[in-house]
């Protein structure tokens, strides 16, 4: 069976919010508090990290790509000291299990969601069988799955979302970027303010500035003040997206194109519930 990069990336991107959200949702921080730890940072690194085990700091340096890593040296290995990775998973899940029942009431034990949840695991399946090069997605392919079905439809959407990073981080470290000029060249499309990138990964403004000469020494940028990617910066992004497309795409070739569109037509709105619940939206790590 065969599927486009581009409806890999549609599928993906409409059960994005199922996953994403346990970075933004308000049961995040008093979970994760429960379990030991110490602000929103700490919760973020360690909860995403756990799968690992109690990796030293330099190992989610590596595997983040584009965090400061002196922001990690904040969190990481004290978040060990204070909790463990089997407390800090839990609480990660009870804060999913929280964050869904709120986002779909009712909903939650539906047949739409086992449904979905079924079609994401199959292409999830599919994904861990590419293990190569993939940290994130191997630690957490490690994890079990849980067994009610919205739990187990936000674990495949997490194995889909770290299969498709690792292999993004790949492509940003085969193109000789550096976790700021990555960054720069995200700000410059436009899709995200370079405040909110450079503020929630926790670079100076003197570490951002150099950043942005060294991009527009590539000639990625157009003159001026404004970030704005040239036209041979956009050729570059264009072609990064599309090959991360191309890199993830094997997992919803598992489906097929009708499958693939059935998923896309199931999550998308089980995704905008959690829209529109509060519970996913644009905020930054620096905020605590």
């Amino acid at each position: 069976m065969t599927v486009s990069p581009s409806a890999g990336r549609s599928t993906f991107l409409a059960a994005e919010p199922i996953h994403a959200m346990i970075y933004f949702t308000p049961h995040f921080l008093p979970v994760y508090e429960a379990a030991g730890l110490r602000g929103r940072r700490m919760g973020y690194f360690a909860s995403r990290a756990a799968a690992l085990g109690a990796v030293p700091a330099d190992v989610v340096i590596a595997t983040f790509f584009n965090f400061n890593p002196v922001l990690v040296r904040r969190a990481i290995p004290d978040a060990w000291a204070l909790s463990s990775p089997a407390a800090i998973l839990a609480a990660r899940l009870d804060a999913v299990d929280a964050s869904l029942r709120q986002a779909w009431g009712d909903r939650v034990g539906a047949a739409e969601v086992a449904e979905a949840a079924d079609l994401a695991r199959v292409a999830a399946a599919a994904a861990v069988q590419r293990p190569q090069g993939r940290p994130l997605l191997a630690a957490h392919a490690s994890l079990d799955w849980p067994a009610a079905p919205h739990l187990a439809l936000w674990h495949a959407q997490t194995l889909l979302r770290e299969f498709r990073g690792d292999g993004h981080v790949a492509l940003l470290t085969g193109a000789g970027l550096s976790p700021v000029e990555a960054l720069v060249t995200h700000a410059a499309t436009g899709q995200v303010s370079a405040a909110t990138l450079r503020e929630s990964r926790g670079w100076s403004q003197a570490d951002w500035q150099a950043g942005v000469q060294a991009v527009r020494a590539r000639g990625w940028l157009e003159d001026g003040d404004e970030l704005a990617l040239s036209a041979s910066g956009r050729a570059f992004r264009q072609d990064l997206e599309d090959r991360t497309d191309e890199l993830a795409v094997a997992a919803y070739a598992a489906l097929g194109e009708d499958g693939s569109a059935r998923l896309r037509e199931l999550a998308r709105p089980l995704s905008q519930a959690v829209i529109d619940g509060g519970l996913y939206r644009t905020v930054t790590l620096s905020q605590n």
